[in-house]
């Protein structure tokens, strides 16, 4: 099958891809939650007649087409939702309070959904295995890592896996990759300042933890403009802060979190040190105590394999147009896409969807986030593209 006839039966199951996802849109789930989501998903595996593995960490899903006796690929989904109250205005707008898919994960799920029917009316002529990865928890809680502890890549042994995202900054009908670093090392950080709380109009008889937090959020900000080689990306955002109930009253507790970013491991580990160090020694000048701690999970950096960048730009090439396949820069995102490269070659691929007309101007994690869903039909024909040039040439 050749990228434009798996396009053109993509583009014929539009209208059943877009209300996968919208059905997927309206009932969003957070990380290991996805209950109802995971159960669209085998259920639509069931009408296709597609066998899967389930459960897997949790709420995965692991669907299998083709033969046993050939190289295998897989193709990533991601499923859950963020804790964000939906502002776009679409019809089909989240009924779940305070839950919403600004990340674009109902269209992936939905996309490999597409994917599946496609590469299942092709199952008699794959020369191999492809399995669909329907993964929980990408959003901080590595569903992937759990995914591959429990043996997704194995038997048969994955030798390719491909992963797409949704891309507000490219235009629908283009995609974006590069080769290598694609995707930042990605943590937490969390600093509990401890002081001693009293009377606001006697701060000399208290210990105030919140003037103290306030110079720990400024000189955290120097690591990356004064401690890293300025062509050496970091970051080091402090996002939250908590303290006090009261207009009177120095609270004994100010507590900050935030995110840390490379575009190395190391560079993440030399960041955590640097946060460390700096919070506790300006709390202790100050008589605060700085409680520090990273937690939840380290993501590596998103490489993209040089030889399968090179086929998806052949293949965006073949459908789009050369002028179509962006070289995209490395982004401080992360992505815990990260752990099956870890384990395998893989490609993880931005897939356009800006359309103003549309309104799909905002970025993920926006309230406001929408999706040009002409795009979808596109993501599905390239997972189909991904898996069989990938068992071809594996199996030459």
């Amino acid at each position: 099958m050749q990228i434009r006839q798996a396009y053109e039966e993509a583009k014929e199951l539009q209208e059943w891809i877009v209300g996968l996802r919208r059905e997927l849109h309206r009932f969003p789930e957070l990380s290991y939650q996805e209950v109802r989501t995971s159960a669209l998903v085998r259920r639509t595996l069931d009408e296709l007649g597609i066998p899967y593995r389930y459960p897997v960490a949790e709420t995965g899903v692991v669907a299998t087409l083709g033969r046993s006796d050939g190289p295998c690929v897989a193709l990533r989904a991601d499923m859950d939702a963020l804790p964000i109250h939906e502002q776009a205005d679409v019809p089909f707008r989240s009924e779940i309070d305070g839950k919403m898919h600004a990340c674009g994960h109902d269209c992936h799920t939905a996309m490999l959904l597409g994917a599946a029917k496609i590469l299942k009316r092709q199952e008699a002529s794959l020369t191999g295995t492809v399995k669909l990865l329907f993964q929980p928890a990408e959003e901080g809680d590595a569903g992937a890592e759990r995914m591959c502890q429990q043996g997704v890549l194995e038997n048969p042994r994955v030798q390719r896996v491909f992963g797409l995202h949704v891309w507000p900054t490219l235009p629908t009908g283009t995609i974006g990759g590069r080769t290598g670093t694609f995707l930042a090392a990605a943590g937490q950080l969390n600093i509990v300042v401890h002081g001693q709380g009293g009377h606001a109009a006697m701060p000399h008889r208290a210990i105030d933890p919140v003037t103290t937090a306030a110079q720990v959020i400024c000189e955290l900000q120097t690591i990356v403009s004064r401690e890293l080689d300025p062509l050496e990306a970091g970051v080091v955002s402090i996002t939250m802060v908590h303290a006090g109930h009261a207009y009177n009253v120095i609270p004994p507790t100010v507590e900050l979190a935030g995110t840390i970013r490379s575009l190395s491991l190391e560079g993440l580990l030399f960041l955590q040190q640097r946060v460390r160090e700096i919070a506790e020694r300006i709390c202790a000048a100050h008589r605060c105590r700085a409680e520090v701690s990273f937690p939840g999970n380290d993501y590596p950096p998103t490489l993209n394999d040089a030889t399968l960048w090179q086929v998806a730009r052949e293949l965006g090439s073949e459908l789009l147009g050369t002028e179509q396949v962006v070289e995209l820069p490395p982004t401080m995102g992360g992505e815990d896409f990260a752990y099956y490269t870890q384990q395998a070659p893989g490609c993880f691929v931005a897939l356009g969807m800006r359309n103003e007309g549309e309104g799909a101007i905002y970025n993920v994690h926006d309230p406001r986030f929408k999706m040009d869903e002409s795009a979808l039909p596109l993501g599905s024909a390239l997972h189909v593209a991904f898996a069989l040039r990938s068992l071809d040439e594996l199996k030459s």
